[in-house]
Formats: structure tokens, C-alpha cells, sequence
């Protein structure tokens, strides 16, 4: 698409989007969305800039670097579609860009969704404003909803804008640091709109891998070794969290009549995963220590939210043996098998998985 022709669109829709603003409550939050995005956008510096420049902090130019290095390694290495992700730099003003809302049915393990332009139906909702995401947070649970609000620092346009590396991201470790930044530019290679579980869980499985594919090309391999055992951990917790699903479906399925019949059958099974969280699943970790099993909250909203980023995890890396392990075919095969069936890009994997 030409540039002028380019503009003159992104100005049109702006227009539109600021009218919306006036005129109901989605244009409102898409409204803020944009002028928070814009703030960011304004703040960019170039990283290469910071990383010559010896007045920046030594071991943030340190961090910005290796950012770089990992975005060249997903364009050139795993063929993702970068584009100018992460070629620059933005400082906010929190350590928290924005808060996530989750929320879901009580008596039925089936989330809450919101509809967005462009992106379809997703189960989360993200606010720049706290406030108002506290306030959503309350009301959803005086309506009767599970809920969960959580911080993220991180987030992708899906290429649309050049998405700058922000101060929330700068802060992880370097290995949480490399997986973030290809786990986001898988964004831009591939997402199904209104398939968010896949998109996020199979962003889960290329960071995961990525990260510790680039780690083992700079001989590091003590740290693509701690991205293997953690990525092992995600899948332990994954599966863990499929399977649990799968008994509160069945938990509830068995009072079709009740609804507060549901719910105490829903609360057996949580009691009973915690039993086993702490038992059988703390152990196996080798990432995660015993807190996290004690203390992680069981709930509708919270185990869909996980499910997010997590499942069926395995089945990606099944893929990836198939492909020899190697990475760059391995999503290619995947992108090629999700948009064969954009209703179910599972059930696509699985069909080519069975047919050998």
C-alpha cells in the first residue's frame, strides 16, 4: 500500500475512531487505547541510538543490545515477520502498562468475551486506567462472575504499528527478556481473529523454543537450558490446567438443573486440585517453587486466563519433533494448518498429526 495512501487511511480511521468516542462506550476505550498508544509511540527512541549512546545506563544498553540480537535471530534464524518491532525504545511512567481483566460464568466453565474491531472475540480486556479496570473488576463480580484482574507489561499491534521495546519489558531477566520479544513478534506472523486461546498459546510454545534456540546459538547454554526446564514447568502446569478443565466440565454436566448444585461441585473440584497441586505437581517443578502451588487462585477466571497461554502446549511441541525439530518449519506447519481450518486450528494439528 502506497505511504500517502497509508496515511491518509490511518488519519480517516482516527476520525472515526475519535467520533466513536463521543458516542458509545467502546469508542470511549478504543479512544483511550489509542491516546495511550500515541503516548507511547511519541516516546520512541531508536535502541540503536541508546546503545551508542555511553550516557544510557550500562546494563540497560546491555539489555537493549541483547533485544536486538533477539529480534534479528527470530527474522533471520525462525523466520518470523518482525518488522520495525522492537527497534525501539519507550520509558513509561509505571511498572505496569496496563491491567487485564478475565472473567467467566460461575456454575459453567465458559468465559466472559468482548468483542474488538479487527482482533473479533477475545476472554480478556486490557485497561490503561486502573481504576476504571478495578471498577470493571467489581462489577463483573457483583454480577455474579468470576474475575480476575492481573498486570501485563507487555503487548502487540499485530504488526499494524511499529511496536516499541517498553520499560516494563526492559525490566525481566534476560531469559524472560528474549522470550517476550519473540513470543510478540510471533503476533506478527500469525493470528486468527477470534482464536485468541491458540494464538497466545502457540506465541507460548515459539517464545519458549525460541528463546532457548537463541541461546544455544550464542553458546550459552546454561541459559537455554534454564528456558528448557521452564518451558518443561509450563507444560507440567498446562497440562495440569487442561486436565482440570476437563473435570469441572464433567462436574457440571452431571447437575444440568441446578445451578447451586454446579457450583458445590465446582468447589469439590477445586479443594481436590489444590490437594494435588501441592502433592503431586510442586514437586515435579524445577522453575517454580512450592508458594506458587500453595497459593495460586482456583477459579474460573483464573485457570481460563491461564488456559490462554497454555493449552495444549504438548501438542505444538509433538509438531516440532515431527519437523525434525526445527523451528522455522515447524511454524510454518502450523501457520499453513490453522488457516486451513480457522474455526478449529487445533483440530487442524491434530488431523495432520493422526494422519502419520
Amino acid at each position: 500500500m502506497p505511504s500517502k495512501l497509508r496515511r491518509s487511511l490511518l488519519g480517516v480511521s482516527l476520525l472515526i475512531l475519535t467520533a466513536l468516542g463521543a458516542l458509545t462506550p467502546m469508542g470511549c476505550y478504543l479512544t483511550r487505547g489509542a491516546w495511550e498508544e500515541g503516548k507511547i509511540l511519541a516516546r520512541r527512541r531508536p535502541i540503536p541510538d541508546l546503545v551508542a549512546d555511553r550516557s544510557v545506563e550500562p546494563v540497560v544498553r546491555t539489555k537493549l543490545r541483547l533485544v536486538l540480537d533477539a529480534r534479528q535471530y527470530a527474522r533471520d534464524s525462525i523466520r518470523l515477520r518482525t518488522g520495525d518491532s522492537f527497534t525501539t525504545y519507550s520509558k513509561l511512567d509505571s511498572d505496569t502498562l496496563v491491567l487485564v481483566l478475565s472473567a467467566a460464568y460461575r456454575d459453567r466453565l465458559e468465559a466472559y468475551t468482548w468483542w474488538f474491531p479487527i482482533v473479533g472475540r477475545v476472554p480478556y480486556k486490557g485497561y490503561f486506567d486502573f481504576d476504571e479496570a478495578r471498577r470493571a473488576a467489581a462489577s463483573m463480580f457483583e454480577k455474579g462472575y468470576d474475575v480476575a484482574l492481573r498486570p501485563s507489561g507487555a503487548f502487540s499491534t499485530l504488526g499494524f504499528f511499529n511496536d516499541p521495546l517498553l520499560s516494563t519489558t526492559l525490566s525481566r531477566d534476560s531469559l524472560e527478556l528474549v522470550n517476550t520479544v519473540i513470543h510478540e513478534v510471533t503476533h506478527n506472523t500469525f493470528y486468527a481473529p477470534g482464536q485468541a486461546v491458540f494464538n497466545e498459546s502457540f506465541a507460548s510454545f515459539v517464545g519458549a523454543r525460541g528463546a532457548a534456540a537463541f541461546f544455544r546459538s550464542r553458546r550459552q547454554i546454561e541459559a537455554a537450558l534454564k528456558v528448557d526446564a521452564e518451558w518443561e514447568d509450563e507444560k507440567i502446569l498446562g497440562a495440569f490446567w487442561t486436565g482440570l478443565a476437563a473435570s469441572l466440565d464433567s462436574a457440571y454436566s452431571r447437575h444440568p438443573d441446578s445451578r447451586a448444585a454446579r457450583i458445590g461441585a465446582r468447589d469439590t473440584v477445586y479443594a481436590s486440585a489444590r490437594r494435588i497441586l501441592v502433592s503431586d505437581i510442586g514437586p515435579k517443578l524445577r522453575t517454580i517453587g512450592p508458594f506458587y502451588v500453595q497459593r495460586v487462585p482456583l477459579d474460573n477466571a483464573s485457570l481460563l486466563a491461564r488456559l490462554v497461554y497454555a493449552k495444549d502446549l504438548e501438542l505444538f511441541d509433538i509438531v516440532y519433533a515431527r519437523e525434525n525439530r526445527d523451528l522455522g518449519r515447524t511454524i510454518a506447519r502450523v501457520v499453513a494448518l490453522a488457516n486451513s481450518n480457522k474455526d478449529d486450528p487445533y483440530a487442524a494439528l491434530r488431523k495432520w498429526l493422526a494422519s502419520g
